[in-house]
């Protein structure tokens, strides 16, 4: 009962909730981005499998992909190629993460899948 009144009692856990919570935020607010690119990254591996033939329907799939997890890229920065066996996928893009204005960082993302 002592330490809630003291002035060190109140502090040092209000102090350590306050770190937590802004860990969590910036674990979250870094978290995202990694994880549509993992998101991504797996969704064109399975339509690179899964590509029947045709180019642009491949690059149309892999956009809507992109739109449903809200990755900032155009139909035109999807490259995908044809070869005999194979599909070959690439794009990139950029993502800039924000902390409550005091620290900004672009995040840069690379795709090149070959199934």
């Amino acid at each position: 009962m002592r330490h809630l009144r003291s002035r060190d009692g109140f502090i040092k856990p209000l102090l350590t909730i306050v770190i937590l919570l802004l860990a969590g935020y910036v674990g979250i607010e870094f978290g995202i981005p990694y994880y549509r690119y993992s998101a991504f990254k797996s969704e064109a591996k399975e339509i690179a499998r899964l590509e029947l033939g045709n180019v642009e329907k491949t690059r149309a799939q892999l956009y809507n992909a992109a739109q449903e997890i809200k990755i900032p890229i155009e139909e035109k920065d999807i490259i995908v190629t044809r070869k005999v066996n194979t599909v070959r996928v690439q794009t990139s893009w950029s993502t800039m993460v924000d902390i409550f204005g005091f620290y900004q960082k672009t995040l840069h993302f690379k795709i090149d899948v070959e199934e």
